[in-house]
């Protein structure tokens, strides 16, 4: 490896949209997630629909599938 061209690698803290914080090694110091491991569904076997805008509410009117 070439001396003086790579970045340097900090502690860094990564902050979940559903709180959950864990630490990590990477170029910048605070990094923000939308999902992580802790509320994806593929980790927690459990669906949660992550709505933006009423896209789900959009679609379920559309195609009539109103689950009450």
């Amino acid at each position: 490896m070439k001396s003086d061209i790579h970045p340097e690698y900090k502690k860094a803290k990564v902050t979940c949209a559903c709180g959950n914080t864990f630490a990590t090694r990477s170029t910048i110091k605070d990094i923000h997630v939308e999902i992580c491991s802790e509320c994806h569904p593929f980790f927690t076997g459990k669906q949660k629909l992550v709505d933006t805008a009423g896209r789900v509410e959009k679609y379920r009117r559309k195609y009539q599938l109103n689950k009450e």
